[in-house]
């Protein structure tokens, strides 16, 4: 049987819980801010490279190059609702998903960039 004088000594001290009153609520104050810094961490930034992804399969037009996810390059010749057809060689072309699409390389409508070899001067011949 547990006697009155054990109990006194479980019992809260009254003085310090009025002492400190926000003692209780520090739990809940770091939770509400790690869910914070967890939204503005990882969240946001994801949902932020979505919709960049997505605007930039919506931009996909005839002529531009691609590489796929998978890491095939080709040019885009035909976009359809949810499919691309893409010119990988001479004479071949597949049909991807336009979710597949991972990098635009370049625009159609951009004029292409000469390549280092065509800036490099010739060698000299003795």
């Amino acid at each position: 049987m547990i006697s009155l004088s054990s109990l006194l000594l479980l019992a809260e001290d009254p003085a310090a819980a009025v002492a400190n009153p926000a003692g209780n609520n520090t739990g809940i104050i770091m939770l509400v801010l790690m869910i914070a810094m967890m939204y503005f961490m990882v969240i946001r930034p994801q949902r932020r490279q979505a919709k960049e992804q997505a605007e930039r399969i919506n931009a996909l037009r005839t002529g531009d190059k691609i590489i796929t996810s998978g890491g095939i390059y080709g040019l885009v010749t035909n976009v359809k609702t949810h499919t691309i057809i893409l010119k990988i060689a001479d004479n071949v072309r597949i049909e991807i998903a336009k979710a597949s699409v991972g990098t635009v390389l370049s625009k159609a409508d951009e004029p292409e960039e000469e390549s280092d070899a065509a800036d490099a001067s010739p060698v000299e011949k003795a």
